[in-house]
């Protein structure tokens, strides 16, 4: 049961700060449906990440580090939640104010990051490390990096729905894209280079989101038209 909750209790903390410091609150259904596309990618993510590491490496021959991060995973996991948000959010009547954009994008990340958290911990056998090391460790790793990237996902995602088309689509997945990578990519040879990129891409991460806050107290209604 300790395990159990150290692998999904981090997401869930973090999901509900974000909901929670909303000034006007996203339907709990919108929250729960959001979260949960991020879980069903999880799956795809899963298959496509293999297929790339294999059709890279076989093809081109590219070491695991540069196959496991650029050229799959932060492409891969960046881009269905990217999807999700650009199909399934934008759409939405519910979004409808500028800090829904990254409250959809930590939902989306980290229902994402939660069944991935669950399959590392008791799915994938890991040597040297048990069931409760994993969870301790990507608790204070991934859980971190897959929030801090959905937070920047979300921002720029708000800023082509209410302020700005030019740029800011692309931003939603490239500079989520080249955090994820590089994280994944350091790992393979420096923990603590991975950990100052997460540690950086909070502080800007929370930065965009306490300024957009300050924003939102000083408005007296929600609804925004998407340009």
């Amino acid at each position: 049961m300790p395990t159990l909750l150290i692998t999904i209790i981090p997401s869930l903390l973090i999901v509900s700060f974000f909901v929670f410091s909303d000034k006007f609150k996203e339907p709990k259904k919108q929250i729960i449906k959001i979260f949960g596309y991020g879980v069903i990618i999880t799956f795809i993510a899963g298959w496509l990440n293999y297929f790339l590491i294999n059709f890279f490496s076989k093809n081109f021959g590219t070491n695991a580090a540069i196959n496991e991060s650029f050229l799959s995973a932060a492409f891969v996991e960046e881009g269905l939640k990217f999807l999700v948000l650009f199909y399934f959010v934008y759409k939405m009547q519910d979004f409808n104010e500028r800090m829904d954009g990254l409250v959809y994008g930590i939902c989306v990340s980290l229902g994402f990051a939660t069944l991935e958290n669950i399959d590392y911990v008791y799915w994938q056998n890991i040597q040297d490390f048990t069931s409760y090391e994993i969870a301790i460790w990507r608790s204070f790793s991934a859980i971190p990096a897959h929030g801090a990237f959905g937070l920047i996902m979300g921002y720029f995602f708000m800023k082509y729905s209410f302020v700005q088309k030019k740029n800011n689509l692309l931003f939603c997945f490239l500079f989520p894209y080249l955090l994820h990578g590089s994280y994944n990519y350091f790992l393979h040879f420096n923990f603590y280079i991975s950990l100052v990129i997460i540690i950086l891409a909070w502080i800007v991460g929370l930065r965009l989101f306490f300024n957009l806050k300050d924003a939102q107290k000083r408005k007296k209604r929600e609804y925004e038209r998407k340009i």
